[in-house]
């Protein structure tokens, strides 16, 4: 095993966050006039911090290859690794109002390098020898999280008919995984402290599966998609109740796990209310809004005194289970 630290894949989150609070204030500016480059510099940080992780992941990859590849037969920890692909999708939609040519590179790119993970991932799985307490919602990511992202990409940089395609991989497995994820929490050993702050994944499906159809469709969203974000909405609410049994987990960049689904839950409001929805949603996508924004404010500003602490990077491998958290 190896000694040295290097960041875990599962830092990428932190992109799905960015780039979720970016797209929110691109919508808010259009919508109530709010100034533009404030969703603009948080895209320009998740291109920032996408770099660095990007680079250090490789680094892993060339300098401590028994560190990745442990990582990468990891119950857990071996989910993460499809969201490095899975962020560089997301940088085609940060960069697309600025360069096309290069956002289509790296949708292409990204794009490949997730479904070439899943097929891995995903095929490794299928052939069992698995303990169920290792049926978190990070098993979430390279089915479900990895299509839906695709989705969105494709339908950014207009290519809604391959997004659609993906949107539907996205939904179906989600419907597969979701019984199983919940089958374990309910009859499994209740999941250690630093796990826990992973249940955040469990908001992210929903609403980033209506990101995605709103990404490829146009005008008032269906009623399905309407319900499709009640239940997220629900799943909001189930989370709250449960953040004081979470937080027996000190903060760790692990508590990102909850920024993609609560980006995307307001995001989806504030789409939704923008392209002329009345009622409900739309009622409720200004206070969402303010309640992603101070979400979001307390992981970058706990991110960055933990950075200054020394702390934010594990100092030894954790044990098997929980070191996906770490």
């Amino acid at each position: 095993m190896s000694t040295r630290t290097f960041v875990p894949a599962s830092f990428f989150g932190m992109v799905l966050g960015l780039v979720g609070l970016g797209g929110n204030w691109r919508v808010a500016s259009l919508m109530w006039g709010f100034p533009a480059i404030i969703g603009e510099l948080a895209m320009a940080c998740a291109v920032i911090v996408w770099v660095v992780l990007a680079v250090s992941f490789a680094c892993k990859w060339l300098l401590d290859r028994p560190s990745a590849v442990e990582e990468s037969r990891h119950p857990v920890q071996c989910c993460f690794i499809g969201l490095a692909p899975s962020t560089l999708v997301l940088m085609a939609v940060v960069l697309q109002p600025y360069t096309h040519g290069i956002a289509v590179g790296a949708l292409v790119i990204g794009s490949l390098g997730q479904v070439l993970f899943w097929l891995w991932r995903f095929g490794a799985m299928l052939q069992g020898d698995r303990e169920v307490v290792t049926a978190t919602p990070v098993i979430y990511l390279p089915s479900v999280a990895g299509n839906f992202i695709i989705a969105i990409g494709c339908g950014a940089l207009g290519y809604e008919s391959w997004g659609i395609l993906f949107v539907g991989a996205g939904l179906l497995s989600w419907l597969a995984l979701e019984s199983i994820i919940i089958h374990r929490l309910f009859h499994a050993s209740p999941l250690a402290p630093p796990l826990r702050p992973t249940l955040g994944i469990q908001l992210a499906p929903p609403v980033v599966a209506v990101a995605a159809w709103l990404a490829n469709t146009q005008g008032a969203p269906e009623l399905l998609v309407q319900a499709a974000w009640g239940y997220g909405l629900l799943q909001g609410l189930l989370l709250l109740r449960l953040l004081p049994w979470v937080s027996k987990q000190p903060f760790a960049p692990s508590y990102w796990a909850f920024s993609f689904g609560i980006t995307a839950l307001s995001g989806d409001a504030l789409q939704m209310r923008h392209r002329g929805l009345t009622g409900a949603i739309a009622d409720l996508a200004p206070y969402l809004f303010a309640l992603t924004n101070v979400a979001l404010a307390v992981l970058i500003v706990g991110t960055l005194v933990r950075l200054v602490q020394g702390k934010l990077l594990p100092s030894a491998p954790a044990a098997p289970i929980v070191a996906g958290a770490a």
